[in-house]
């Protein structure tokens, strides 16, 4: 055989081996793409999005994980449907995949309002149960507990019907299941104290009440879950709309002692209300994710606008718990890693700057590029006009410049006067132009005027569009703090 047909066939032979480990590796990585999710990062306490594009509408929920996926459910107010479902691997890209219970899904349905639902799963029946806390949709007299339950995750969900378990009322609540021993939570007597009842062994009904806690109290928004040998309980006080100090406590059993209740986290548990807390298994660790919801109510508008608070719990002991707030999360479900992202200045991004006590944007009125435009707040709209740029203008002070008109804010004319306007102008050097971020906790920045010593400022503390944006004494008000949020 000469040496020029060998080296063709051994060409040949190299070329065909070479193109088999290109396509096993090709597979393999596109295995492990679907297998585990990469980590990711994403901004807290804003609405979050699905995949299409769509708000997400699971408040007061909960999580289950299923295989590879975390499944979200949630309370959903859109006039038809009550509890709706999402999927994701990397908690962070949900997918829509269902309204499990709607006005059509029982007659009783037709009218109601269902709060906090809660998917626990039964291996001994193999059946996914939802228990939820039902009214009638006109006032919180009913107070009962509603169940519906699937043989698949994603439904479709058979309504069981509600009920006062054992004839007590039933607000807040949640479910958890102790490694095949299920128990219900709920505030009662109209909130002042919070049962615990052990369900029945096909987790659809309420076997016997355990024990009452903190009696008087007014606690709700229970949320449990177990670290180690030690189960751990958030609640929230009794305040409607309006966000309060988180508590927790501590037992070495469910149906055991429970510990005196402990302050979690700030005063208004950062704008937030607890409704779960998720473990995230990883290769590498587990970490305890809280879920809270930031009620829109608060600022007097419709559930579905609430916006979501999620952040990663920290153990001093195997006993304590403390949460901090961050502004951006970093999460990887493969490894169980889950790291708040402090705050701090991007030169390169856009913010919005969102006020603490309305909610609504910072907003160059009319969306003008005048100089000498008015500053107003303004629902989001994603204006350009609403996004603003923090240049650093040295000794810690930064000039706030607009997205639109890349024009700068100061008082109108440089005045010291409290209720002076603020207003967009071309950037003068002027101290009067340049805002300190002053941290006023949580997460929120008072915007402190060099030259004037005067805030940003709501006039009146407005909850409507259009309302003045003016410079202020600092009086602790709420509309003069403002949460800031990279934009996407």
């Amino acid at each position: 055989m000469s040496n020029s047909i060998m080296s063709k066939k051994w060409g040949f032979a190299v070329c065909v081996a070479v193109s088999l480990i290109l396509s096993v590796m090709i597979g393999m990585f596109s295995f492990i793409g679907k297998g585990d999710a990469a980590s990711v990062s994403f901004t807290n306490a804003v609405q979050f999005k699905d995949t299409a594009g769509n708000v997400i509408n699971a408040h007061g929920g909960g999580m289950i994980k299923v295989g590879s996926y975390y499944y979200w459910v949630g309370e959903n107010r859109d006039g038809t449907n009550y509890v709706s479902l999402y999927r994701s691997t990397d908690l962070k890209n949900w997918e829509f995949r269902a309204h499990i219970l709607s006005k059509s899904s029982a007659e009783e349905l037709a009218t109601a309002n269902i709060e906090r639902p809660k998917i626990i799963y039964n291996a001994a029946t193999s059946k996914y149960v939802l228990w939820a806390h039902k009214e009638n949709g006109v006032d919180y007299s009913e107070a009962r507990v509603a169940v519906a339950s699937s043989s698949n995750i994603e439904g479709p969900y058979t309504y069981q019907g509600s009920f006062r378990p054992l004839g007590y009322d039933s607000r807040d609540m949640t479910v958890y299941n102790d490694n095949g021993t299920a128990y219900l939570i709920s505030a009662t007597r109209v909130n002042a104290d919070l049962n615990i009842y052990r369900l029945t062994p096909d987790f659809l009904g309420v076997e016997s009440l355990v024990q009452t806690l903190w009696p008087g109290a007014y606690r709700e928004a229970p949320a449990i879950f177990k670290r180690g040998s030690t189960y751990f309980m958030i609640t929230s006080g009794a305040t409607g709309w309006n966000p309060n100090q988180a508590k927790y406590a501590t037992a070495s059993s469910i149906e055991g002692t429970w510990s005196a209740l402990a302050n979690l986290a700030d005063s208004t548990t950062y704008e937030s209300q607890s409704t779960y807390v998720i473990p995230v298994e990883g290769s590498t660790a587990t970490s305890y994710l809280y879920m809270g919801d930031r009620w829109a109510g608060a600022w007097s508008r419709p559930v579905n606008e609430s916006k979501y608070v999620w952040l990663p719990l920290q153990f001093p002991t195997s006993t304590t718990l403390s949460m901090t707030w961050y502004p951006k999360l970093d999460i990887d479900t493969a490894t169980g890693a889950v790291t708040g992202v402090p705050f701090s200045v991007n030169a390169n991004v856009y913010y919005d700057l969102v006020n603490r006590k309305s909610e609504k944007l910072l907003n160059i009125r009319g969306s003008s590029t005048a100089l000498g435009a008015d500053a107003e707040q303004l629902t989001d709209g994603d204006l350009t006009s609403q996004q603003w740029r923090l240049i650093d203008a040295g000794g810690g002070y930064y000039k706030i410049q607009n997205r639109n008109s890349g024009y700068i804010l100061g008082p109108t004319n440089g005045s010291s006067t409290d209720g002076t306007i603020i207003e967009q102008w071309s950037d003068g050097g002027w101290t009067s132009q340049q805002w300190q971020l002053v941290d006023a906790g949580g997460g929120f920045y008072k915007l402190k005027n060099r030259a004037t010593g005067k805030l940003i400022d709501v006039s009146g503390g407005s909850l409507t569009d259009g309302a003045n944006v003016i410079q202020w004494t600092d009086n602790g008000g709420k509309n003069q703090q403002w949460q800031i949020v990279e934009t996407n």
